[in-house]
Parts: C-alpha cells; structure tokens; sequence
C-alpha cells in the first residue's frame, strides 16, 4: 500500500503514517517497492511486509497445504499432488473465466485477471513500456513455498492464465535495479 492508502486505512495522517512505515523499514518489518505510474510521474512508492512480520502473523495455510500434498504424495503416487493442483487451477480458471472475458480487449482482460489475483492475495500490476511490450508484474504470491516444492504448479499456473486471457504468456523472473526479485508475465499479442 502507499502511505496515502495506509493513513486512511490505520486513521492516521499522512505524515504519521508515513513516520510509522519509516520505523517499521528501520527494524526489517516494511520493504519498499518503487512501482511507475500510469500516467507520467515519478514511481509509486509501495510498502510490503518482510518476511520478518511471518512470525507476526502465523499462518496454517502454506504448512498445511505443503504436509496434504505430501502426504497425498506418500498414499497416491508421485502424480497425486500435480493432480490436485490440475484441480485447483482448473477451479480457478472456471470461477473467474466469466469475469475476464467481459473484457473487450486483451488489456481489459488481464486488467481484469490482476484484480481477481489481488483478491486471492497476489500482489500484481498491469504494466505497459515501449521495449517490454504488455506485461503482468507479480510483486508477491502466497503460493511461493508451494512452488518451490511443486514447480509444476508455477507452468500449471500460466496455462490458466493464458486460457483465461487467450494469449500466449511468457513467465520469467527478473531482478530489481535495487535487489529483489520480481516475477513477469509477457502477454503475447494485444487484441
């Protein structure tokens, strides 16, 4: 969130928020993110929450999804889990396909896709430059410890993304002029 986005949602000002967010960057909480903006101007400055902050706020899904999986593994066979990760893309795919092909347009489309993945907890942005062509930026996913693990889920992934926008779609992960790393989808052609 920008500091403006954080200050209404906390109450705070501007300025108070903006005090907090440098605080909790100073301990290793908030991390930066320098995203352009639409329209012409300097980058947006984002805060995001560090791997620190994990052990603030436990969460059961990732350990538990990674021990079923597993464990479905040990019981099923090998194919199990990338059966069951079919499965939840393909449950994905159809959930949301009615929602991005209202879009008129293959922008409006993955527009559409990227507020969908937000509501589902990945951090992302459409984004448009003259030597990178149409791309989905992807700042954080919560499926990353499951990807490690299942790397096949990444490639399953990209086929529901490109079923739902009907494009060919390229994913590749590229490092920040500032460290850090950044995953993006490269739409193929813009309808």
């Amino acid at each position: 969130m920008t500091v403006t986005e954080l200050s209404k949602a906390v109450e705070l000002s501007y300025m108070g928020a903006k005090q907090q967010c440098e605080r909790l960057e100073v301990l290793g909480y908030l991390k930066t993110w320098r995203v352009p903006r639409k329209a012409a101007g300097r980058p947006e400055k984002l805060y995001v929450l560090t791997e620190k902050c994990s052990t603030l706020f436990p969460q059961a899904g990732v350990d538990l999804s990674l021990n079923v999986m597993e464990g479905v593994k040990r019981f099923f066979g090998d194919s199990a889990p990338e059966k069951i990760l079919f499965h939840h893309y393909e449950q994905l795919r159809s959930k949301w396909a009615s929602h991005v092909s209202r879009g008129k347009s293959l922008v409006e489309k993955a527009t559409r896709l990227v507020e969908l993945r937000e509501k589902s907890g990945v951090f992302c942005r459409c984004q448009y430059t003259r030597e990178g062509g149409f791309c989905i930026e992807e700042y954080h996913h919560p499926m990353q410890e499951i990807f490690a693990v299942f790397p096949s889920a990444i490639t399953q992934e990209v086929r529901m993304i490109e079923q739902l926008l009907g494009s060919k779609v390229v994913r590749k992960i590229v490092t920040q002029e500032k460290g850090g790393e950044i995953v993006v989808y490269k739409i193929g052609v813009l309808g």
